[in-house]
């Protein structure tokens, strides 16, 4: 049960009604009593109206979700239709399993009929009776689906109950039990329960572990096989380490005048951009003659549980910008860096150019944000899981008016999550091969990262939570104060190169273009096929997939008007890239001969201590 309820509703291990409703109206409170309030009207007001009391306000946002429950309603109609409809499938696929039975030698009947691939096996097929409960596994699914689907009332709500059903169904499915998994069955017989046992093993191994394993994580290690590009650790404090990589200096034994600093994703570690020396985008930057600079983050731990949004901003990505500044000697030049940020990294990289610019700097010379919310009008699926009252719960456990001050939040709860978004593949998969088959999972570098999770300080990702995702403060000028600066993004002028990834179910390729109606200045929107992770690590040697491109100058507010007339391109993203960044590289320069500078000493190899240590 506790299993189901932090896929379901991975945010939140407190209660488990805070995540359904979907209410954004100011909290209301309480009716005052009447004696009170005609004690209120005699005495004099001396003092202001107190804030509304938290516990008032959760209150009436759980008040407002049982309301919006209450009023899903499903038309007679549509039952009905939905009801016949079963009947007469069902009824169809009870007579064919009977005829199967009475000509068992026609084992190809239901091929044709268990066209998912977790029916796939000949066991499935040749088994009447594995078959007629496949089958009918996929006509509850589809129907109970269509059931969610003719839901009339708030939209939202709907969407939490697809998502839930869709959750349930997934789980149900025969081939995830042993007793009713044929293929299952065969390993165990034919290995005279040597596959039961190793999976019962691997079962232990991953409880001891706390988490599900995708890969063989014994065969990785950070440093060693994987985040292995040549560096030293220049700078750090109590947030991130910086790592400064190898010039891969030409024949002439030059490099561009202007540095690249990347920022990475907080949430997760910055090695995905450095998984192998093959597919590595740190490596191919540097092998095009630019001096590459990344921010390692610190896996927070108690210590940093009250660190905010601001000191992220603050002590993080502006302070790594000044170190890169002085350590190349442009100190407090414009135009003086190129900066990289990925996903929740390009967020915080927008905010940080934005304050920089309400204080009279612009240090970018350019900015590329790769799979990166501005606009967060449209989160796709990540929306059902946001709302006033998840919000509110968060803040009061977690946030700075916790009555700690702040806390963590866990990363194995984001992982949990992200895994829930597509369950079939990342959990259901491996629940089947690890502990009914007893297949120890293959090695895979980029599944071996994904699992190496990691925490976040509760102050800074409640206000992500509420200022971004809940009320879209980001890309409203003046709507929000970051580092004591009033906030706008527009004011951001700096050359931008804006890539999305099509498949991209956590920053949806429509929202990422939202970012050309925010920024102002010049740039491409490039669009590259797969998913999240795998549109960005997309290397040219690879030769693999496609992107879109369209035109420089004309960004028109609909994202399928301008892919409409977008040209697609074979290979990577990555050559088209470095083409648009080469303008905005500089001059070629004589290669440094040593990491960093006189001030700024090697403290240590890449990839650093912190992106070692583990949540």
């Amino acid at each position: 049960a506790t299993s189901a309820k932090q896929v379901l509703f991975p945010f939140d291990k407190q209660t488990e009604t805070s995540e359904i409703t979907v209410s954004k109206t100011p909290h209301s409170r309480r009716p005052v009593p009447a004696a009170k309030a005609q004690a209120a009207t005699l005495e004099p007001q001396t003092t202001s109206p107190s804030a509304p009391d938290p516990a008032d306000a959760f209150g009436a946002t759980v008040g407002q979700m049982v309301t919006a429950m209450s009023a899903l309603s499903l038309p007679f109609k549509a039952l009905a239709d939905v009801q016949s409809g079963y009947l007469e499938q069902a009824t169809a696929l009870w007579n064919q399993s009977l005829e199967r039975l009475q000509h068992p030698s026609d084992a190809s009947a239901p091929a044709a009929v268990l066209k998912d691939r977790r029916f796939a096996a000949q066991e499935w097929a040749s088994n009447p009776a594995a078959a007629y409960t496949a089958q009918m596994y996929l006509l509850n699914a589809k129907t109970l689906t269509h059931l969610a689907d003719q839901l009339e009332g708030d939209e939202k709500t709907k969407q939490r109950v697809r998502f839930a059903v869709q959750q349930w169904v997934d789980a149900v499915a025969p081939s995830n039990y042993l007793a009713l998994n044929p293929e299952a069955q065969r390993k165990a017989l034919e290995t005279r329960g040597e596959s039961i046992t190793h999976g019962l093993q691997l079962l232990l191994q991953d409880v001891q572990k706390g988490h599900l394993s995708q890969t063989d994580e014994s065969v990785f290690e950070v440093g060693k096989n994987v985040a292995t590009t040549e560096g030293a650790v220049v700078y750090e404090n109590e947030l991130f380490q910086l790592i400064e990589y190898k010039a891969k200096a030409g024949p002439q034994a030059k490099v561009y005048e202007r540095p690249m600093l990347f920022v990475p994703p907080c949430i997760n570690k910055f090695y995905i951009l450095d998984l192998q020396p093959d597919n590595s985008l740190i490596r191919y930057t540097a092998e095009q003659g630019h001096r590459v600079f990344v921010i390692s983050w610190r896996n927070p731990d108690e210590s940093l549980a009250h660190t905010s949004w601001d000191d992220y901003i603050e002590k993080a990505v502006i302070r790594a910008i000044e170190v890169v500044q002085d350590i190349t000697g442009q100190v407090d030049e414009d135009n003086s860096v190129n900066t990289l940020g990925f996903c929740v990294g390009g967020t915080l990289l927008a905010t940080a150019l934005a304050v920089l610019a309400a204080r009279g700097k612009k240090p970018a010379a350019s900015m590329t944000l790769l799979t990166t919310f501005l606009d967060f009008s449209s989160t796709g699926v990540m929306d059902i899981f946001i709302d006033e009252t998840m919000v509110q719960m968060r803040e009061m456990t977690l946030g700075a008016q916790s009555p700690k001050g702040g806390g963590l939040l866990k990363g194995q709860e984001l992982a949990s999550t992200f895994s829930a978004l597509r369950p079939n593949d990342l959990v259901w998969n491996y629940v089947v091969g690890n502990y009914l088959k007893g297949e120890t999972p293959p090695p895979f570098d980029l599944l071996y990262w994904n699992s190496d999770s990691t925490n976040l300080p509760g102050p800074m990702f409640c206000w992500y939570l509420r200022n971004t995702y809940l009320e879209n403060k980001l890309a409203k000028p003046g709507a929000l104060t970051v580092c004591g600066e009033p906030l706008a993004l527009q004011a951001i002028d700096t050359p931008a190169y804006l890539y999305a990834s099509r498949e991209d179910h956590i920053v949806p390729w429509d929202a990422a273009y939202r970012s050309t109606q925010v920024l102002k200045g010049k740039k491409r929107f490039v669009v590259g096929a797969s998913g999240h992770i795998a549109g960005v690590i997309n290397p040219p040697s690879k030769n693999k997939r496609c992107y879109w491109t369209g035109s420089a100058s004309a960004y028109p507010e609909n994202a399928n008007t301008w892919f409409d007339k977008a040209q697609e391109q074979p290979g990577s993203w990555w050559s088209d890239w470095q083409a648009w960044l080469k303008p905005y590289a500089g001059k070629p320069i004589a290669a440094p001969k040593t990491y960093g500078s006189k001030k700024y000493k090697a403290i240590e190899a890449a990839p650093g201590r912190y992106v070692k240590e583990r949540a």
